[in-house]
């Protein structure tokens, strides 16, 4: 047990204790063996070193929300410890330091945070093509952006080809205005944000313009065949069958796979089928291809993207209930 104090700095402390320390309070009761004191502008904590340091990582954040004139509520208070408590259990599940992947052109590790994570890297360094299914949040388009780029580095291929159907526009795309760039980048935005945070702004610029880094729907892989390259599909359930069949058929020599997306998500009009549904049988028994599965488990946003999940797994139940009836 310790006993260390945190100073309350620029904001008014009562704005941070609550009337009455209702606050204070709140945050002791999520801390059932944990003396917390509030007098004047300090805290006084009696605790573990791990309760302390979770207690004064949800102080210092209601500091800065006072700061920025924000009300606290009893919410807030609930919200921002499920989230220290939720970044702990992660902290738990990061691999140690020989698991990171790469790193992010400021020297940060990326590293796979969770078990579905870590299955995208062990199967994608043992198979050709990977597919990587799960839901919205858990990591698969990060990951496998990640391990492209690492591959590129360590000269085992020599350009990155990222693909995503862009259905939300048209595949042919023609009636938006500008040029292909500009029609396509909002639908590719998610690749280009990973690839920024993992590549120095000059160095990606380069390899765009030298096509090292590829960047390009779905429409436009048809009748090319990529060799010496890593090549992902992006949210492959908008892929119809005979898109996915094409994309599949793209591979050269020297060239592996990932493809990811979320068979619950589909964006395709009614009348076409996803060609990620069927394509876990069609492929089951191919020696070289893997599939991982992501669940909820593997959620690494804010924890309401993974009550969210939850949320609307439990509506699809209840609708298909009611069909049923």
């Amino acid at each position: 047990m310790i006993e260390d104090y945190i100073a309350i700095e620029g904001v008014d402390p009562v704005t941070i204790y609550g009337l009455n320390d209702e606050l204070i309070e709140r945050i002791e009761k999520s801390y059932p063996d944990v003396k917390i004191t509030a007098r004047g502008s300090k805290i006084k904590i009696k605790g573990t070193e791990q309760e302390f340091k979770d207690i004064k990582a949800v102080v210092e954040e209601l500091i800065r929300m006072a700061r920025r004139k924000q009300q606290i509520s009893a919410k807030d208070i609930d919200t921002l410890i499920a989230l220290r408590k939720s970044d702990e259990i992660l902290e738990k599940k990061v691999y140690q330091p020989e698991e990171t992947i790469i790193h992010t052109h400021t020297g940060e590790p990326i590293r796979a945070k969770t078990p579905g994570q870590k299955k995208i890297v062990e199967h994608s360094s043992k198979n050709d093509v990977l597919f990587a299914i799960g839901p919205a949040g858990t990591g698969k388009t990060y990951t496998s952006v990640a391990l492209a780029v690492r591959a590129l580095k360590d000269r085992q291929v020599k350009k990155i080809v990222l693909v995503r159907p862009a259905v939300e526009a048209g595949e042919s795309l023609g009636f938006l205005p500008g040029d292909l760039k500009e029609k396509i980048d909002p639908y590719l935005r998610p690749l280009y944000d990973a690839l920024e945070e993992m590549i120095d702004f000059d160095r990606l610029q380069l390899n765009l313009t030298k096509n090292i880094i590829e960047i390009a729907p779905l429409a436009y892989m048809r009748g090319r065949t990529l060799n010496n390259a890593f090549v992902i599909l992006d949210e492959a359930q908008n892929a119809t069958q005979i898109q996915m069949k094409m994309f599949l058929t793209r591979l050269g020599m020297g060239s592996r796979a990932i493809i990811t997306g979320d068979i619950t998500q589909t964006d395709l009009p009614k009348k076409q089928t996803s060609g990620l549904a069927p394509i876990q049988q069609i492929l089951k028994d191919v020696e070289g291809i893997s599939f991982v599965y992501l669940s909820q488990d593997d959620v690494v946003r804010h924890k309401l993207v993974r009550d969210i999940i939850d949320a609307y797994e439990r509506h699809e139940i209840k609708e298909k209930d009611k069909d049923k009836e």
